[in-house]
């Protein structure tokens, strides 16, 4: 497991990996979400049909360099035959996954126990 207020931090809840994404992830640099972006996909590659919540409840905003790790983790999950949902977000990320019709694609829960409840983990 990793923590700061500048990484990522990964957990892992039976076989559901859990993304704690960076507090202030939108003002990190595109190759700095790079990097992210392998640290989280190396425990999906482990498992075979990964199950994925991605935890936003410590950000309170992201931009389009953050959706595309989103996008690039669903599409390897789905890939996989895995599921990849979102917790916690605040009212601007919501706001953002509903502008950009990503709610569509992904379920969003209130909580991380609801969306590790939906993955039945």
């Amino acid at each position: 497991m990793m923590k700061s207020d500048d990484t990522f931090q990964i957990e892992w809840h039976n076989n559901c990996v859990i993304v704690i994404p960076a507090q202030h992830v939108e003002q990190m640099r595109w190759d700095l979400v790079e990097q992210a972006a392998d640290i989280v996909m190396a425990p999906l590659k482990k498992t075979e049909t990964p199950m994925v919540v991605f935890d936003l409840s410590e950000v309170k905003f992201f931009g389009s360099v953050f959706l595309s790790l989103l996008l690039r983790c669903h599409k390897y999950v789905k890939t996989r035959g895995g599921e990849l949902v979102i917790c916690g977000p605040s009212p601007l990320a919501r706001e953002l996954l509903t502008v950009t019709s990503l709610d569509t694609l992904w379920a969003i829960y209130d909580t991380r126990q609801e969306a590790l409840d939906a993955l039945s983990i």
